[in-house]
């Protein structure tokens, strides 16, 4: 017979999850470094930015990733403000990091490095999605700040955002290249 008090459903996941990874060296560390780098998206824009300014020919598709970026912050905030769904408050969850609302759905980190990977791995040639997400996604569970469903839903918020932003970028170029400037005096 289960234990009445045991965790159950997505409580019980989340202290799976920090059962299994928190204690390990190096982790929480790394997770909470990803939250700082992730918050409002902010490590996304430093980068677009950094690529903008390193890549001038590409100045264009940085930018629009990094828009794209702060897009899915904006879109994952509006979605937590309907929602409002607490953040993990279960005691045998473990909060690891202290958070800016207590608004847990979906996650708006994994939404903005899901369209930051996917807008800006073709700019780099490399599959930023299998090497960002997941460790983002997993750093919000090891933290104890988001269940598994705001993780969830979250990355496929970012697809749906990064894939509008991608259909946005392509209807303002003529051929090849923005038909607005990106700098003024252009």
């Amino acid at each position: 017979m289960p234990d009445a008090g045991a965790p159950a459903g997505e409580v019980a996941a989340l202290v799976a999850v920090q059962s299994a990874i928190a204690g390990r060296p190096g982790v929480l560390a790394t997770a909470r470094g990803l939250s700082h780098f992730g918050e409002h998206s902010l490590g996304w824009l430093v980068i677009a930015l950094i690529g903008a300014a390193v890549m001038p020919r590409r100045r264009w598709d940085w930018l629009v990733a990094g828009a794209g970026a702060f897009a899915a912050h904006a879109a994952a905030v509006v979605v937590k403000r309907v929602v409002r769904r607490k953040r993990p408050h279960d005691p045998a969850v473990v909060v690891n990091v202290g958070t800016p609302s207590q608004l847990s759905f979906p996650s708006a980190h994994a939404t903005s490095t899901t369209a930051a990977a996917l807008l800006m791995g073709p700019i780099t040639g490399v599959p930023l999605p299998a090497l960002l997400v997941p460790p983002m996604a997993l750093s919000r569970m090891v933290l104890g700040v988001h269940y598994p469903s705001d993780v969830a839903c979250g990355i496929a918020l970012g697809v749906v955002v990064a894939k509008v932003v991608a259909q946005l970028k392509n209807r303002l170029l003529v051929n090849g290249q923005p038909s607005i400037g990106v700098w003024p005096n252009e």
